[in-house]
Order: C-alpha cells, then sequence, then structure tokens
C-alpha cells in the first residue's frame, strides 16, 4: 500500500525503559540495530498496527507498556534503489512514519524475540537516548534524529542537554572533584552489551 508519492506508511517504536534508556534490537543475522518498525495494514490506524509490530518484534503486549507521545506529522525516509526489489523500482521510494515514545511497565523478561515463527531480531540491548547512530543503517539515521528530537521534549529535562547523535560528537565526562575529563573506559560500555536470544529452529545462512 503506497501513497500517490511512493511512500509506504509505517510506524516506528522508541521504548524506554525507567532510566529512560531506549531499546535497540539486532537485525536478523547483521550487525545493524534499530528501533522496532512495520508497516500499516490496510483498515489499521498507526496505534493499531504498532501493537501488532510490538508483539510481533519484541513480545510485548498493550498492557505491558504506556503509550507516552507520538509523533505530529509523516517522517518520511528514501530507500536507495539497491535495496529496493527490481519489480518495485520505478514506484516505491521508500517509508512514512507515525513514530510512538513508549515505556515499559513490565519487565526485561517480558520481552520475547521469538514470539513469532518471523523474527526480526537476535538480540537487543538498552542504549542512552541520545546515542551516536554509527550503528543504523545509513538511509534511516536522519529519520531517527528528527523522532528521537521531536520525542525528547516529552523526556525528563536531565536527558536534554546529551544531544550527541552524530558519529564523533560523543559527550565527554568529567571528574566531578577535579572539573578535568575523565580518561576513556577502557571496559565495555554498558551499552554495548546485549541480550542474545538463540533462535531454534530458524535455518541459519
Amino acid at each position: 500500500m503506497l501513497d500517490r508519492e511512493g511512500f509506504r506508511p509505517n510506524v516506528g517504536v522508541i521504548l524506554l525503559n525507567a532510566r529512560n534508556q531506549v531499546f535497540w534490537g539486532k537485525r536478523l543475522r547483521t550487525h545493524s540495530w534499530q528501533f522496532p518498525q512495520g508497516g500499516i495494514k490496510h483498515g489499521e490506524t498507526p496505534e493499531q498496527a504498532m501493537f501488532r509490530e510490538l508483539h510481533e518484534e519484541v513480545g510485548l503486549r498493550p498492557e505491558h507498556v504506556q503509550v507516552i507521545a507520538r509523533t505530529r506529522d509523516w517522517l518520511r525516509y528514501e530507500v536507495p534503489d539497491h535495496f529496493i526489489r527490481r519489480e518495485a523500482r520505478g514506484h516505491y521510494r521508500g517509508q512514512k512514519q507515525i513514530w510512538f515514545l513508549l515505556r515499559l511497565l513490565g519487565r526485561d523478561t517480558d520481552m520475547n524475540l521469538r514470539a513469532t515463527d518471523h523474527p526480526e531480531f537476535d538480540a537487543w540491548r538498552w542504549n542512552e537516548y541520545w546515542v551516536p547512530l554509527d550503528v543504523v543503517i545509513e538511509f534511516k539515521r536522519n529519520v531517527y534524529e528528527m523522532a528521537l528530537t521531536e520525542l525528547a521534549r516529552f523526556l525528563p529535562r536531565t536527558h536534554h542537554h546529551n544531544r550527541y547523535l552524530r558519529s564523533g560528537m560523543r559527550a565527554q565526562r568529567h571528574d566531578p572533584a577535579t572539573g578535568e575529563p575523565k580518561a576513556p573506559d577502557n571496559g565495555t560500555p554498558a551499552a554495548l552489551r546485549w541480550h542474545e536470544e538463540p533462535l531454534q529452529g530458524i535455518e541459519k545462512s
């Protein structure tokens, strides 16, 4: 289902935990991370599509989350030709999305990446809200930034100063005692640790 400009209606989900960290899923058998998203079926409202995709991709049901906000208008991104099936080239341009900001009311253990026979992710992790978008496929980065920026006003003010989305713009930490910049931590950052789920019954390529 495409609009007149060649964009497919779609929803995206920014899921928060109690610390305002966001859920990132690792796409199946790739090194690419992204937020849950999916197309709106004929007859669905964006909110109905969001809850369906949330269950299909993350295993959560409406009672597990609270809807905090959504974007006011569609946010669009174009898909490069080499990612488009040959038969769709010429009339399909990309996605137009309504983004939802949700808070997890349940527990991490309520999430299930194998809620359906066609999982989208094989691992997940919590990241800080303003995290560099290097791990997101390039053509989606701008719409991610637009969604995060528009919905950021619904977060506590303490998170508004951490705007370091772009590569090379990472926030520098300072020693509270001296005010001097702290040396980089050589350990694995918490944001880079993830929960991996074995996907039994799925053929690996």
